[in-house]
């Protein structure tokens, strides 16, 4: 049938929404890229996970315990169900395996939230701004009610007073803008469906991208933030900050977690804020082409998976009234 063919389809659609991530995140103004990505891929990551759903019900509904108690007949379904058993199995298996790690992947985001908010709350002092006596450069924002920029000694010695007005303009984007979110629900779309990881690294670069550009905005001088990143940058390379913070931080480098990793965009960064600032004029200058193309991938994975289901229950009509 043809409903066998299309519930397979959102299971590949994020094949191509993962090779245009970085284009997009590249080329689309920050704040309008990570909203696209973030929720094209918790679309793309449900609908696959719906479509795997759809199949695991194909396989139920060829058993005669489930004829017996749905009041169908068995005869009926198989004729006009052509998902195999071991095809049902497969998918059950996968969707409980996404399943189970997207639950604890969001239980494990929950408690770095509330770790981080704990921790801000019982940081010294009453402003905004904490500074620590800490060799290490570094600089980090900290979400909680309300959220704290924390900086080290060792990060303020490395930037003049220019350097750091950026630097906490940078952290202060991170926390109005909520971009612990972003990530987060980012990583739970790629940890349902593995295929969708390149979107959560090109979030992870299009936050970062974001803050720069408000940091800019807020200094008035593109190039300063630049210097203030690469200087940022230049000091942790010779002094490796510390490893241990929250999942849920932010800092002016990029996810703490990963340094290594956060290198490569970095230079990309600055090259963004030392060239020519692009001239957006939303909501009336829409890029209208990723747009449609983000639009046609998740609408026709909607579909799919949504004839697919219909296609089923449809069977199952027609085999109980037989």
């Amino acid at each position: 049938m043809a409903w066998h063919l299309l519930v397979y389809l959102p299971l590949l659609f994020p094949v191509p929404a993962a090779w245009a991530a970085r284009p997009l995140a590249e080329r689309l103004e920050p704040r309008l890229a990570t909203w696209l990505l973030t929720a094209s891929a918790l679309a793309l990551a449900a609908l696959s996970c719906a479509a795997l759903g759809v199949l695991l019900v194909a396989g139920v509904v060829r058993l005669p315990l489930a004829a017996l108690a749905g009041d169908w007949s068995v005869g009926t379904v198989r004729a006009g169900d052509s998902v195999s058993t071991a095809e049902a199995v497969v998918a059950g298996l996968v969707l409980a395996v996404a399943l189970t790690a997207g639950t604890r992947m969001l239980w494990r985001r929950m408690r770095a939230l509330a770790g981080a908010v704990f921790e801000a709350a019982c940081l010294p002092g009453a402003g905004r701004v904490v500074v620590t006596a800490d060799a290490a450069p570094d600089a980090y924002a900290l979400p909680g009610l309300p959220g704290r920029i924390v900086v080290s000694t060792g990060m303020l010695e490395a930037l003049d007073d220019a350097d750091r007005e950026a630097m906490l303009a940078h952290e202060s984007a991170h926390l109005a803008c909520h971009h612990y979110a972003f990530v987060a629900a980012a990583q739970l779309a790629a940890t349902c469906n593995p295929l969708l990881r390149p979107v959560t690294a090109a979030v992870s670069y299009t936050i970062e991208r974001w803050a720069d550009e408000r940091a800019a905005t807020v200094c008035g001088d593109r190039r300063q933030v630049a210097r203030a990143i690469g200087k940022a940058a230049l000091a942790t390379a010779r002094r490796p900050p510390r490893q241990s913070l929250s999942g849920a931080v932010l800092g002016l480098l990029g996810r703490r977690h990963s340094p290594l990793k956060a290198a490569g965009p970095v230079p990309r960064r600055v090259a963004a804020l030392l060239a020519e600032p692009p001239v957006y004029s939303l909501p009336l200058n829409l890029p209208l082409l990723p747009l449609a193309g983000a639009a046609a991938v998740v609408g026709s994975s909607a579909v799919c998976a949504f004839a697919a289901a219909h296609d089923l229950h449809l069977l199952l009509k027609v085999a109980g009234a037989g």
